[in-house]
């Protein structure tokens, strides 16, 4: 198994090369998010699909990768973390070549969901060959921070393609992926190592546990996302709540009770590890769910083309994308908590000024500083998010350490986007304007635009309790010597 054995921040050129295929791997995600949600409405108008569906089209590849993101990284952890690379690339071509042929909604969001699949063995597959072969600390921020930027830079690359390729047909953002998925395959089988099949020590897939967090997932969003259709009071609702509460309540069981769970649960006891979880959840969320609204606000109720709403969102992706691979620099000096709050508070400030939008809000004074403080949000959070959840896990456990994060965020993405819908139908419908007026559609966007405020909030307030940890830590040890003086005192 590959052990971390950089340690020069100046990296030579084999270094080089594995991060070039690597990051290859998040670059072609993020293109393929952006691509795909540029085209939206473009496969909207072809395939005359409901806002639900429409919206399944994002969920499906976000459940396929969330739903399946542990069990592929403890696969990068068991069967070799290049074995496991190469084959779901294939499949990540195969599906993407799959998408751009069908002509039918369901079918569709099959493709999408095998293609979150395959999405889910080859982003922890990635990122544990990063922090494995990159020895902690400046060479693994360093490392980690590149990494971050490249995500970036393919999803700002995705908005600018993904206008010029539905201008040109919207199944072309989805077979472009194959062309470069087929290159990267060449890259990697010459550039990433071939380091055998690890020893496993009895270690086993558990596949109950993964059959019953999958499910949990798909059950919990899905409940949300019908909700509206059935009532929140439903019998059809409040039974979907309880049983995916149930698949969640088996999972912990099965994890506890089982050799070689999926999830080692004591895993979870690292406070830091368990802050970049629930902050990642907040901040893919809250952006998913901005980024589905405010696409349909600019090509839909705007008329803006698809290069035009590109073009909107590209200042927050270039943000990104040159300033990420300065965060590790910032982590160096500041600390991950102090780095991740920050971003956290640019994040709400971007939110809560989207809010202001109306049907004629210019873009410079409307949109721009949205997008740029939404930038600067993902430059601060991104890369320190992955350091603060793989610090101090061991290699054999980096897998699913990187697991554990990426389904973080794309558990927080499809929950906020079930909702953010659901709110906006809701908003839609119980506005006071005319009935398919562009005031009522406002006052739905609005209402939806308010939901990525309260998950970038509920993201301020976990990443703030960070910066008292270091505190919290310095009272307990001045406690507990306090105590072990008493004591020695009274045997005095």
């Amino acid at each position: 198994m590959t052990t971390s054995h950089i340690t020069d921040e100046r990296f030579d050129r084999r270094a080089w090369a594995l991060l070039l295929v690597v990051c290859g791997a998040v670059f072609l995600d993020g293109l393929d998010v952006s691509m795909v949600g540029v085209a939206l409405p473009s496969i909207d108008s072809d395939l005359h699909l409901s806002t639900t569906s429409l919206q399944w089209i994002v969920s499906g590849y976000v459940l396929g990768y969330g739903g399946f993101l542990l069990l592929g990284g403890r696969a990068a952890d068991l069967l070799g973390r290049r074995r496991v690379f190469l084959a779901a690339l294939v499949v990540f071509a195969a599906a993407s070549l799959l998408g751009g042929l069908v002509s039918d909604g369901t079918l569709l969001i099959a493709t999408r969901f095998l293609k979150g699949i395959a999405a889910a063995f080859t982003a922890p597959a990635a990122l544990s060959i990063v922090t494995t072969t990159f020895s902690e600390g400046p060479a693994r921020n360093r490392a980690l921070a590149i990494y971050a930027a490249t995500g970036a830079t393919g999803f700002s690359s995705g908005l600018i393609f993904g206008g010029v390729l539905t201008e040109l047909g919207w199944r072309f953002t989805f077979l472009v992926p194959v062309v470069l998925t087929a290159g990267l395959l060449a890259l990697a089988v010459r550039h990433i190592p071939d380091t055998g099949v690890p020893e496993r020590d009895g270690r086993t897939f558990d596949l109950p546990g993964a059959a019953l967090i999958t499910g949990f997932m798909l059950l919990a969003v899905f409940t949300i996302v019908e909700a509206p259709n059935a009532g929140w009071t439903s019998i059809r609702t409040a039974g979907g709540a309880l049983a995916a509460a149930a698949l969640l309540a088996g999972f912990v069981t099965v994890e506890q009770r089982s050799a070689h769970p999926l999830v080692r649960l004591g895993l979870l006891r690292s406070a830091k590890l368990r802050r970049a979880n629930l902050v990642a959840m907040t901040v893919f969320g809250a952006w998913i769910g901005f980024q589905f609204v405010g696409t349909l606000y600019m090509q839909q109720l705007r008329d803006w083309s698809a290069f035009e709403m590109a073009g909107a969102f590209l200042p927050a992706g270039l943000l990104v994308a040159f300033g990420s691979p300065r965060s590790g620099a910032l982590v160096n000096r500041f600390g991950t908590a102090k780095v991740v709050t920050a971003g956290m508070v640019a994040f709400v400030g971007a939110y809560v000024l989207s809010t202001g939008i109306t049907e004629d809000s210019g873009y410079a004074a409307g949109i721009l500083p949205t997008m740029v403080l939404a930038g600067v949000g993902f430059m601060l959070t991104f890369g320190p998010l992955n350091m603060a959840a793989t610090e101090g896990i061991r290699d054999e456990e980096q897998g699913l350490a990187s697991g554990l994060l990426f389904t973080s965020l794309q558990f927080g993405g499809a929950v906020t986007l079930a909702i953010a819908t659901a709110v906006m139908d809701a908003g839609v419908t119980g506005s006071q304007a005319p009935a398919g007026s562009d005031a009522a559609t406002m006052d739905g966007y609005q209402a939806a635009l308010l939901v990525s405020v309260a998950v970038a909030v509920g993201g301020l307030a976990i990443a703030s309790a960070g910066l008292l940890a270091p505190a919290r830590e310095r009272v307990t040890r001045f406690r507990q010597a306090w105590q072990a003086s008493v004591v020695t005192g009274e045997q005095r």
